[in-house]
């Protein structure tokens, strides 16, 4: 949700056009996460101006809009240090429009500006406190009070560093943030921080670094603002509760990564956007503050403790800037559905030992114990990471023999459930930023629960703050609509479940059906992708309708309610997931010829009672589309319109019926002329609540 990427070139000539490109092609590469406008602050041929260029709509609008007004005089003029910045914008406060999106800035001579994603809840207060002091908004935005801020404090202590002056103003923010600031007064400077919205920093250099670790630096304990400016600000805020003070520092250490010192810095939402230019980044954690001056990076903490490294570790990110290109598909998304015989195979490459029937999931081997002894276990998510909890839920019941309590994350918070400190959670997020289930962590986390971690982001916020986790490894997912995340989920609750029955000699032959089946599924995936021309026929005659109903039962009930998302995400139309045996209390009266309908029947225990719920619609002249076994004569003699999957194990049937509806999806989307990888108003990293 929202995209960040900043460029900062020290000692490395680049001209104006080539750090456009960089700015433009790093918003690109962030398209996915969802945006309805986009914008660039770059210094303008005198270093102390700057230049704000931004756009309504896709990135090639801005880029477009770049191209029309930038002076191409200038265009090829070089640099040998620069600081620019960028945005891709999903609104929360304020519509789309060229005033509302980032950056942000300070004056009309955009002294100081801002890119953010997150929202500042406490924006109002600051807004009247500005507004007394005179300053004047163009925007709607809770931005735009941040950057006026750090204006405001520029005034009051002109000798102040722009890290200074950035750490006391993040310290009267309340909510959620990842900021990047850039400065005519601080020419060749930038400073980011972040508080539960991602960010990271990749660093380019032609020879190896000096160190690995970047050493984290802490202030000493001075009020940074007078007394009374302090109570005149927290007059603004509710029951006139008084701001934290930021301590100032007179550290001067930072880190010097070469001699030479020439070196490039990338700030990023996602290393998605960097990785085009270094595999070397650092994720920063909440209230980091990373300045770059005269090259030289620094990370600066808002505050100590006990549990604080001494350093952040610059790791190498292994991905290739070809997991990201579309290749031969027409979308992410399509290419994502394809790629799902090898992201399964990669979830389990390693874990899985098909010769001695043995998983060992190395995240949590060492708390499997600790578990086995819990209460009760707690799957926690939200939309496709929530389904894929339901998928495996009754194979986690019956493998581990304990409780098993799925729940909606924002639902979990909104009751404040009871945790204790025998339970176990697990957190289920591709993204690893999802802010609900970030929430729900820290929730569970302070009251002594084992919080483990399920996601597809090294680095991210709930890999970090878990005790353990298990890292799906679908590869980078660049279409908002989960695809193969939603099966790599999937395979790795179901390696959790034969892990925790591996000392039941009464569960034996389950497991060995189980793995056998897992071993086939790569096989079988594909020969359900054969299927897509069909499918896409299929298609045709849906296109034009209003809404789908999707039923079944079981363990195909979470494809239902997966299938029905993708549905709503892709093709704007409605779509509910109905449990089969719910269909005579109520969704029956919505049965007639002319409703859509899926009905999802396969060989397992609850087949028969299925072909009760199929019996009962043809009776009252539906006519549903069938996605069943192949070979299942009995159950196609109901309907001409078949989608034929592999027979599997009933617990991994899921994942092959789940790929019809995926396909489905995807094609109804193209014909309805909709944006298959960025569907309107959605995004890819859920950040806010």
């Amino acid at each position: 949700m929202c995209g960040i990427f900043a460029y900062l070139n020290y000692l490395t000539p680049k001209s104006r056009k080539e750090v456009l490109e960089i700015l433009v092609n790093g918003l690109k590469r962030l398209e996915y996460r969802g945006y309805d406008s986009a914008g660039v602050a770059i210094d303008g041929p005198d270093p102390k101006t700057l230049t704000i260029v931004k756009a309504i709509g896709k990135v090639k609008a801005l880029e477009d809009k770049i191209n029309a007004t930038e002076d191409k005089s200038n265009f090829d003029d070089v640099t040998d240090s620069h600081v620019g910045i960028s945005h891709t914008r999903w609104a929360t406060h304020g519509v789309p429009c060229d005033r509302n999106a980032h950056p942000q800035r300070s004056d009309a001579n955009g002294s100081f500006v801002v890119v953010h994603n997150g929202i500042v809840t406490n924006y109002k207060d600051i807004k009247v406190f500005l507004s007394k002091k005179g300053f004047e908004f163009e925007s709607d935005t809770d931005t735009e009070v941040i950057v006026k801020l750090v204006h405001h404090i520029y005034t009051v202590h002109p000798n102040w560093s722009f890290r200074e002056i950035v750490e006391h103003v993040i310290a009267q923010l309340e909510g959620a943030y990842a900021l990047c600031f850039k400065s005519s007064f601080f020419p060749g400077e930038c400073v980011a921080t972040r508080r539960g919205s991602p960010l990271l920093v990749g660093i380019k250099t032609k020879t190896r670094l000096a160190t690995d670790h970047v050493p984290i630096l802490y202030s000493k304990e001075e009020p940074l603002i007078p007394d009374a400016e302090q109570h005149s600000l927290s007059d603004h805020r509710p029951h006139g509760r008084e701001l934290p003070l930021m301590p100032r520092s007179e550290s001067t250490s930072e880190f010097q990564p070469l001699e030479d010192k020439e070196v490039e810095y990338f700030f990023a939402s996602d290393a998605s956007a960097v990785i085009e230019h270094t595999n070397r980044v650092i994720f920063l954690e909440d209230d980091d503050v990373a300045a770059v001056k005269d090259g030289l990076l620094s990370i600066h903490r808002l505050r100590r403790s006990t549990e604080d490294p001494h350093a952040r570790e610059i790791t190498t990110v292994k991905m290739e800037i070809q997991q990201i290109m579309k290749g031969n598909y027409s979308f992410f998304m399509q290419k994502e559905i394809f790629e799902q015989p090898e992201s399964v195979v990669n979830t389990m490459r390693g874990r899985m030992n098909f010769e001695n029937q043995t998983v060992i999931l190395g995240g949590i081997k060492d708390y499997i114990p600790e578990i086995r002894r819990c209460r009760r276990l707690m799957l926690i998510g939200c939309g496709t990471s929530y389904h894929s909890a339901v998928a495996t839920r009754q194979l986690l019941e019956e493998l581990t023999e304990l409780p098993v309590m799925v729940e909606l994350a924002s639902d979990f918070l909104d009751r404040n459930t009871p945790v204790f400190r025998d339970d176990v959670c697990f957190f289920i997020s591709q993204s690893g930023e999802t802010a609900d289930s970030l929430m729900a962590l820290r929730y569970c986390k302070l009251r002594g629960a084992l919080i483990v971690g399920v996601t597809n982001t090294v680095g991210s916020s709930i890999c970090r703050e878990s005790h353990c986790g298990i890292h799906i490894n679908a590869g980078p997912e660049i279409g908002v609509a989960s695809t193969k995340a939603y099966t790599s989920q999937f395979i790795s609750l179901v390696m959790f479940a034969l892990v925790m029955s591996e000392d039941k000699i009464s569960l034996q032959p389950r497991r060995q059906e189980i793995i056998m089946g897992l071993k086939n599924l790569d096989e079988q995936i594909r020969e359900v992708l054969q299927s897509d021309s069909a499918i896409q026929t299929l298609a045709k005659d849906l296109y034009q309708q209003k809404s789908l109903l999707i039923m079944g039962r079981g363990y195909n009930f979470a494809t239902c309610m997966e299938g029905a998302l993708k549905v709503k995400e892709l093709t704007y139309m409605h779509s509910e997931g109905i449990l089969a045996g719910e269909l005579k209390h109520g969704p029956l009266a919505l049965v007639d010829k002319a409703m859509p309908m899926i009905i999802i029947i396969t060989r397992d225990p609850v087949y028969q009672k299925c072909m009760n719920a199929l019996q009962q619609i043809t009776a009252r002249e539906g006519r549903p589309i069938l996605i069943c076994e192949k070979g299942d004569v009995d159950t196609q003699s109901f309907s001409s319109k078949i989608i034929e999957v592999p027979h599997a194990v009933d617990c991994l049937q899921g994942i092959l019926t789940v790929i019809p509806m995926q396909l489905l999806s995807y094609h109804i989307a193209v014909l309805r002329g909709c944006n298959v990888d960025c569907p309107r108003n959605l995004a890819k990293s859920v950040t806010v609540e």
